[in-house]
């Protein structure tokens, strides 16, 4: 079967989008690759959210997190959606101030309005964990 192949290269917001285009002669199969999405995320991470805690209670505590390591409810660490694991983040609570550094370890949270869940000992540092959710900033440390 004869084909032709395309390659389209474009650069959106600094990132190389790359279109492959592959005509076969009864159909087209476009391919999509993005690439250079690193810089991207550095820029968009920090920012004020709404976040909670798991690990005590909800069976977490021991399970293999994303990252393939086992949980410590009582650690310092936080589930992010798109963070690089091992990504390193002071969290600050807006209302006491107090702040905690966590480390990226886990996808979540998949609740609308939260980016961070938080372990609940390093929730337990900035708030009382009775309260669920605080509402924080965040930021590259």
């Amino acid at each position: 079967m004869p084909s032709e192949r395309r390659e389209l290269l474009l650069y959106l917001y600094g990132c190389r989008v790359q279109f492959n285009l592959m005509l076969l002669k009864s159909f087209s199969i476009l391919a999509i690759a993005i690439t250079g999405l690193a810089h991207l995320q550095v820029k968009a991470a920090s920012g004020c959210t709404s976040a909670s805690h798991y690990g005590v209670g909800d069976g977490y505590h021991g399970q293999t997190t994303a990252n393939g390591e086992r949980y410590n409810a009582y650690g310092k660490s936080v589930a992010h959606r798109w963070l690089p694991f091992g990504t390193r983040l002071r969290v600050t609570n807006q209302q006491t101030g107090k702040s905690v550094i966590v480390r990226v370890n886990d996808r979540g949270p998949y609740v609308g309005g939260r980016d961070l869940d938080l372990s609940y000992g390093a929730f337990a540092s900035i708030a009382s964990p009775s309260q669920g959710v605080v509402s924080v900033c965040y930021s590259r440390n």
